[in-house]
């Protein structure tokens, strides 16, 4: 006979912060793309808005990173925030 383990219920605390992680890297990483891919057609006629938007769009994916390690009460400094960057480092070959 084999025995199965029964799952432990999960915190409420837990849930929540998963919940709002979700939210945030939703809320910020469709901003963060978003200006990303539209600084590429910015930048083929106005060469500072252009850089203006990308350099903005990575700072908002710094942000969206670091608030989620921030809801999991980590250090915000990590080498996640180079997922955050993500979209402004794929971008950057076609701005510069």
């Amino acid at each position: 006979m084999i025995r199965r383990r029964q799952p432990r219920p999960m915190k409420i605390e837990t849930v929540q912060r998963w919940v709002a992680s979700v939210i945030l890297i939703h809320v910020g990483s469709v901003p963060a793309v978003s200006l990303a891919v539209y600084s590429i057609g910015v930048a083929e006629d106005e060469r500072g808005r252009g850089i203006g938007l990308w350099l903005m769009s990575g700072v908002i994916g710094l942000l969206t990173i670091a608030g989620v390690r921030l809801i999991f009460q980590r250090t915000p400094v990590s080498p996640w925030l180079l997922v955050g960057i993500l979209p402004t480092a794929v971008t950057g070959f076609y701005i510069l």
